[in-house]
């Protein structure tokens, strides 16, 4: 049986938290900077570094899944 793979552009996209939760960035937002780790943005805030990412909907998170091999 061949491995799964993730997909590459969902990993770019979509973030794994501690609990499980999947997130994205909203819509029309430039930069991933959101995601970046602090040593990448700086000092900023978790607050200021989460700006703009939301929950993945209830009813594509069993695909996102799939897609990111878990």
């Amino acid at each position: 049986m061949p491995k799964m793979k993730s997909h590459s552009g969902t990993s770019k996209r979509v973030k794994v938290t501690g609990s499980g939760k999947l997130r994205r960035l909203q819509a029309k937002r430039k930069s991933g900077a959101a995601f970046a780790s602090a040593p990448t943005t700086g000092s900023r805030k978790k607050h200021r570094r989460n700006a703009g990412a939301v929950d993945v909907n209830k009813s594509d998170v069993k695909r996102v899944k799939r897609l990111l091999g878990k």
